[in-house]
């Protein structure tokens, strides 16, 4: 199963929570909501897509469709799965076999629209309600439901929970605010004079039989829920007083397993930005009342509402008003929050501002997209991120006068990177700095103060590469000891002096740049083998120690830098022609060649404790 593991962690958001046999793995999850992606009313490739996005990057749950439709004569007023037709099987047995690959648990939201809709949609069949009120939004006149109506809705809603089940889904939720559920509820909207209207009792019966018909169909172990009104905050509608005391009968059914919390009315469009906030309003307004109702149940409690922000989200958590809370715009305008939560990135979150271009752009175009995020509804076409270059960001390269390190130099700095250079042959250093305009300090690796010095003039930066190394070779039993030291001191001692005095920026990088003869070693360069081979295990222990910064090395084979220059011209020559003969790739390597590993493990954050191996294939001959 590929998916995103979050290591162990205090942070609240990130704490597992047991839904019955359901085990989520963190309390992120987006609420229901309708994209209006849909295809022919099903959840095709683009509305599978979006989920996925979100399932690949952590959440632990995805609430798809605000919300299916399970009846013919429950016309979506835009383009909502429609949830009575069996194809519908297939489309989401896809969706969820998608999201579950990446770890994430996946639920549905059905619901009949009752008076919420156009009289002129699909059929044009009769819409029904439990009244003849219209709705001032949508402005159909509803016929009062019959007997035989309420049974073959009732039906209905059993059919598409089946197909649901059918479907592997890990659950699924009644909707009930503004819809026909919610109707019978509210003694504004209810004026039946039979069972089903009247008393609290007759109003909440319809509910009843559909969740005790869900239930029976599929199973004790299949997540049910609802997402409910539970104060109006109308005069002469559904009270706080009576919300709770339905909260309390929910739980006290045995039928559902979670409460999904509203309070207000969506009949409006005052009355939906109080449900659905917009820019300039509190965020959360309807937290607390959340936090009461589970306070006053004990039971399961989820709530969205302009909770836009982790720091509300964690307080939601931390506090106990929540047991899963919901950052449903927020992750339309950034679907990877869970994973820089993780990778302790919140500044990189981008943020949603409450515009509700979302919303509207569902009425006014067909789908919902968002400002601040033009890949969302574009997942098919257009990445969430692009692979990052090194702009802007700093680099220092330590031995970055020459071969390899001058080649990672040159290339972070094309790709719009600040790059500062070091290394202790000055003289180089200084034709470096004038070449590429770069910062260049003067640092021995091998000296404690002066690596010290370097990365105090630097300050906090976002990726160090280390190339520099003086090596010497012989053979074992000759070679001098001062040399063993000495190879020791810059090549493993001076990583260690350099890993300990960097300030690098979380999610940032410290690359290692070793060689080969770790694995491929030859006669007479025992020490240099040894000294490669304790890099490469030095930079694994390091990705542990070090993180949330990521540690990698990359162990070149034979290039042609400079450090080959000691050697007499055609002795260089032939040993290179040699090489280039004997590789796979028919070639020596270049130090542009070491640069792009090395610069890629900057960019790819996913990359720590690696070692690769560029070397033209070197070790497979």
């Amino acid at each position: 199963m590929a998916c995103y593991h979050q290591r162990m962690s205090a942070d609240p958001l990130l704490q597992p929570y047991q839904l019955k046999h359901l085990t989520l793995r963190n309390r992120i999850m987006t609420t229901a909501h309708e994209p209006a992606y849909a295809e022919e009313g099903m959840p095709k490739e683009r509305y599978r897509a979006y989920h996925v996005e979100r399932a690949r990057a952590g959440i632990a749950m995805t609430m798809t469709a605000g919300s299916a439709s399970v009846s013919r004569d429950s016309p979506p007023a835009f383009n909502n799965i429609l949830l009575y037709k069996d194809e519908a099987v297939t489309w989401l047995k896809d969706l969820a076999d998608a999201v579950h690959e990446h770890g994430a648990a996946i639920m549905i939201q059905l619901t009949h629209l009752g008076r919420r809709t156009r009289w002129d949609r699909a059929d044009w069949l009769p819409v029904v309600s439990a009244s003849h009120r219209r709705e001032a939004a949508h402005r159909a006149f509803p016929k009062k439901a019959e007997d035989w109506d309420l049974e073959r809705i009732r039906k209905d809603f059993i059919a598409a929970a089946e197909r649901v089940h059918a479907a592997g889904f890990d659950g699924l939720e009644i909707e009930a605010y503004g819809h026909l559920m919610d109707q019978f509820w509210s003694p504004l909207t209810n004026t039946l004079d039979n069972a089903y209207g009247g008393s609290l009792d007759n109003r909440l019966r319809f509910t009843f039989e559909v969740l005790a018909g869900i239930r029976e169909r599929v199973g004790a172990k299949f997540v049910l829920g609802i997402r409910y009104v539970a104060d109006e905050m109308l005069a002469g509608g559904l009270s706080r007083a009576e919300g709770l005391e339905i909260s309390q009968r929910l739980k006290s059914s045995g039928l559902v397993d979670f409460l999904n919390i509203i309070r207000g009315h969506i009949d409006t469009d005052p009355g939906l930005t109080d449900v659905i906030p917009i820019q300039g309003m509190r965020s959360a307004p309807h937290l607390d009342f959340a936090g009461e109702i589970r306070a006053a149940t004990q039971f399961p409690t989820f709530h969205a509402a302009r909770i836009q922000d982790v720091a509300t989200a964690r307080h939601a958590i931390a506090s106990g008003k929540l047991d899963m809370v919901g950052l449903t715009r927020a992750h339309m305008a950034d679907p990877h929050i869970v994973r820089k939560i993780i990778e302790r990135r919140e500044d990189d979150i981008r943020p949603c501002v409450g515009a509700n271009y979302c919303l509207d752009r569902i009425y006014q175009g067909g789908s919902a997209y968002c400002i601040h995020n033009a890949a969302t509804g574009r997942e098919l076409k257009m990445p969430h991120e692009i692979t990052p270059a090194t702009t802007k960001q700093k680099i220092v390269v330590v031995g970055g006068s020459s071969g390899i390190g001058l080649a990672t130099a040159e290339m972070a700095k094309r790709e719009g990177a600040d790059v500062i250079v070091a290394s202790r042959n000055v003289e180089r250093l200084d034709k470096v700095a004038e070449k590429l305009n770069a910062i260049a300090i003067p640092a021995d690796v091998t000296n404690d103060e002066s690596v010290a010095n370097l990365f105090r003039a630097c300050g906090p930066v976002d990726h160090v590469v280390l190339t520099a190394a003086q090596l010497r070779t012989g053979p074992f039993k000759t070679v001098a000891m001062e040399d063993v030291r000495a190879t020791m001191e810059s090549k493993f001692w001076g990583a260690w002096r350099v890993a300990r005095s960097a300030e690098i920026r979380p999610g940032g990088s410290l690359t290692l740049v070793t060689g080969f003869l770790s694995v491929r070693p030859r006669p007479n360069s025992a020490i240099v083998s040894a000294a490669n081979g304790a890099l490469e295990s030095l930079s694994r222990a390091l990705a542990l120690e070090l993180a949330p910064v990521r540690v990698n090395a990359v162990s070149p084979g034979i290039i042609d830098t400079p450090i080959r220059a000691a050697m007499p011209e055609e002795a260089r020559r032939d040993m290179l022609a040699k090489t280039a003969a004997a590789l796979p790739v028919g070639r020596v390597g270049l130090g542009d060649d070491i640069a792009r590993q090395i610069v890629s493990f900057m960019a790819n954050g996913f990359a720590t404790g690696s070692t690769v191996y560029i070397d033209g294939g070197a070790l497979v001959i």
